[in-house]
């Protein structure tokens, strides 16, 4: 089963799961993105957003295909990119970190380990943009696709909570203090990531083969 990454682009938006491909909850404030859910402009909305985020910061997400098929998909910006992070009751991010918003592993390809990878992937770009974290809200009651992670899953893959909430925990990934994680990182992402030529990438170790008891989700 060959799996590759690939930067979120304009060109490949629409390997996006259908309701998220035009979905702008993180991309605009909550009164700004009902006005376009009411008017049908969601789809050209995300449209601008990313085309402005491309050419300010570059690549805001990571889209991960399994034999050439759009299996799942993560985004992630800072947070002044992000007008939605405002509304969390457990905001401000840090300075130093980088909003993981969102992101989904498609139905069938769930108990496969696909969302550890990405999440690898989102760390790994950011910390070679220079940030020291990784930040994301979670969702503790989820029970359901939704625009948030749930807060187990982004706890199985690493990110300690940072400031409580009984909804909307705030939690983060230090990325220069992770050793561990981030070896286990390298060699998990060289796999999978479309430049790299897959023989002469290294075996993945055990502990990234292992499914995640919980995926990650829209």
């Amino acid at each position: 089963m060959a799996r590759r990454l690939e930067p979120l682009t304009l060109a490949n938006l629409g390997d996006l799961p259908v309701p998220c491909r035009s979905c702008v909850f993180w991309e605009l404030e909550p009164v700004a993105a009902n006005h376009a859910a009411r008017s049908g402009d969601t789809a050209l909305e995300k449209e601008a957003w990313l085309s402005q985020v491309l050419l300010d910061w570059g690549s805001v997400g990571v889209v991960l295909y399994v034999d050439d098929e759009p299996a799942g998909y993560a985004i992630y910006a800072p947070a002044s990119y992000l007008p939605r992070v405002q509304a969390f009751p457990t905001a401000p991010v840090s300075p130093d970190a980088v909003v993981l918003a969102t992101g989904r592993i498609l139905p069938r390809y769930l108990g496969m380990g696909l969302g550890k990878i990405l999440i690898q992937a989102v760390a790994k770009d950011v910390l070679k943009r220079g940030f020291r974290a990784v930040e994301a809200f979670g969702d503790s009651r989820w029970d359901g696709p939704s625009c948030v992670f749930p807060t187990d899953f982004l706890q199985a893959v690493g990110f300690g909570v940072v400031r409580e909430h009984p909804r909307n925990p705030r939690l983060r990934l230090d990325l220069r203090s992770t050793i561990t994680w981030r070896s286990e990182m390298e060699a998990a992402v060289e796999r999978v990531w479309g430049a790299i030529r897959p023989e002469h990438s290294p075996p993945a170790p055990a502990a990234v083969r292992d499914a995640v008891t919980r995926e990650a989700t829209h």
